[in-house]
């Protein structure tokens, strides 16, 4: 009788030896993620320099956050890189995927590697080299003037209307070859006969798109925008080297606040804080991306 009930077990009967198996993973997640998690947490209830004993603030600090216009600035200027981390490159992909979808160009694997190449290359080398891009003798300024344009050069991330924009361009360079990648890869597995049914119907082009491939590639879209939309939330490196949130403070996001008031005037309670509320602003975001995504999917 109990081998029978024991043959009758679903897989992964009994529960308990199904959680031995993930216990090590869990432990491994647990000490490199959910206790820095709530270590950070606490931090941000108390007003601590990192070095003294740590006063209790409660919710001060957060209350801090709503109050102070700087801060406020930062997570406004964090939304601004959004639109070019993750919208711009996400409608610049669309159309780059959907052409090459279609045109079936060749060596369309080496186009992949060429756009995907920005992706690989660490951050601090991008912003090293964009930097120089947009020194008032580099190459932005230099192709502006031989263009007859000298009206328009100027020092690009030392001047306040454009520096947040110019830094902004650095991430959809970055972030375009990503999403092109993943929307041409969610395009390849669409069924060829939806698009001859399309066109049986009188479906144009623009139609086709509309009606057959951007429903098919919801999910891909979906994942593309919440790695982005990740990568411009967090975004620290391409600040730190560019810009160090100038001119003034019209470059600062909350990844940099963090390093600035914790390393910089030793405010760790209140760098805790923006972190934990960054943190916080992310996945509210994420989860939003995804269950519209879901929702489209069902």
């Amino acid at each position: 009788m109990a081998g029978r009930r024991a043959a009758g077990r679903p897989p992964g009967e009994p529960r308990r030896v199904a959680y031995l198996y993930l216990l090590p993973a869990f432990v491994i997640y647990a000490a490199f993620l959910l206790f820095p998690i709530g270590r950070a947490v606490q931090f941000s209830l108390y007003d601590w320099d990192g070095l003294s004993v740590g006063r209790w603030a409660g919710l001060d600090n957060y209350a801090a956050i709503m109050a102070d216009e700087g801060l406020r600035a930062a997570f406004g200027h964090a939304l601004v890189l959004v639109v070019f981390y993750a919208l711009i490159p996400l409608a610049v992909g669309l159309a780059l995927a959907a052409v090459l979808n279609h045109a079936k160009v060749r060596g369309l694997g080496f186009f992949r590697t060429v756009v995907f190449l920005p992706q690989v290359v660490a951050m601090v080398v991008v912003a090293v080299a964009w930097r120089r891009v947009y020194a008032p003798d580099g190459t932005l300024n230099a192709l502006l003037g031989a263009l007859g344009l000298d009206s328009l050069t100027r020092g690009w991330l030392g001047d306040y209307a454009f520096a947040l924009p110019a830094v902004g361009v650095v991430g959809t360079w970055v972030e375009t070859g990503l999403v092109t990648v993943l929307l041409l890869a969610g395009m390849s597995r669409v069924p060829p006969d939806l698009y001859e049914a399309a066109r049986l119907d009188g479906a144009g082009a623009v139609r086709e798109f509309f009606a057959v491939t951007l429903p098919s590639v919801r999910g891909e879209i979906a994942v593309a925008l919440t790695l982005t939309v990740i990568a411009a939330l967090r975004t620290f490196d391409l600040v730190y080297v560019t810009t160090r949130g100038g001119p003034g403070t019209s470059t600062t996001v909350p990844s940099y606040e963090v390093y600035h008031r914790a390393f910089g005037l030793g405010q760790v309670g209140s760098a805790a804080a923006v972190g934990v509320t960054l943190a916080l602003l992310i996945f509210v975001i994420s989860f939003g991306i995804n269950r519209f995504a879901d929702r489209g999917l069902t």
